[in-house]
């Protein structure tokens, strides 16, 4: 009786896991479109143009990957902290947005990747950088950090620098704002954002660390469990490296500075 109980189990643990698994590329289909969940305010990864569009290299490689399924394209802007417990209430279909692929995240997420490798740095004034070069004098109560809220920075800061003030910013326009008008001493962010915050401010005498703190993966989230999403994913994401879509991609958001024309 308990085996036939346990055979009972597994065979509904099966249909189940099936289930899920057609759903989600069931909707995508049926509805006709992918929801991609993105902040929006992580450049160059993606931003908001002066037209009031959505740009970035996620906004470019997801716009690809629709086109390459044959549905339309639905960006879902919000705050980088509800992207993955949205994704987890089927709120949205995947993610991307500059999101670090950790084993906590993948403990609730797949992710395909990674299609860019980032690292933590410190943003900061040139004034400030010259006391602040090294970890054991960041790591100090009288320094006062800034990270976005639900990030990898966040983590970083908790873990390896338990000893200054961290403020949390729910984007990164405010949280360059507080390094500018003195609200705190540094921000700590992936380098291409910290490049980017720099380039977009030329007067504040906005400076970076020239090596990177870490070296971190960055890649696609989606549902949990949902592997044949996944495989289709996957193979799209391998024949984009194979025909060096991502390559060119990397050089436009990456190399080449002149989206910065189109934003504020």
């Amino acid at each position: 009786m308990k085996r036939i109980f346990w055979i009972v189990t597994m065979m509904l643990f099966v249909v189940t896991l099936n289930a899920q698994n057609e759903s989600a590329l069931n909707n995508i289909i049926k509805n006709g479109e992918i929801r991609v969940g993105m902040s929006g305010n992580q450049p160059p990864y993606s931003m908001t143009s002066l037209s009031g569009t959505m740009i970035g290299y996620e906004v470019d490689l997801a716009t690809i990957l629709a086109g390459a399924m044959g549905v339309e394209l639905k960006l879902v802007q919000m705050p980088f902290g509800e992207l993955l417990p949205s994704l987890e209430a089927g709120k949205i279909d995947v993610i991307m947005s500059g999101m670090t692929i950790t084993p906590e995240r993948n403990m609730n997420a797949l992710f395909v990747g990674p299609y860019m490798v980032s690292g933590k740095t410190i943003m900061t004034t040139a004034a400030r950088l010259a006391v602040l070069d090294e970890q054991e004098k960041i790591n100090q109560s009288e320094v006062s950090l800034v990270a976005l809220q639900g990030s990898t920075s966040e983590d970083f800061v908790r873990e390896l620098l338990p000893d200054a003030q961290l403020t949390l910013a729910k984007d990164y326009d405010e949280a360059v704002s507080m390094v500018i008008n003195g609200d705190v001493n540094a921000m700590i962010a992936d380098a291409e954002i910290c490049l980017v915050s720099i380039l977009r401010n030329p007067d504040q005498d906005l400076v970076a660390l020239n090596q990177p703190l870490t070296i971190e993966p960055i890649g696609m989230a989606l549902p949990a469990n949902d592997y044949l999403l996944e495989n289709m994913v996957r193979n799209y994401f391998s024949s984009l490296q194979m025909v060096g879509a991502l390559d060119l991609l990397e050089i436009k958001w990456f190399e080449n500075g002149e989206w910065l024309m189109q934003i504020k």
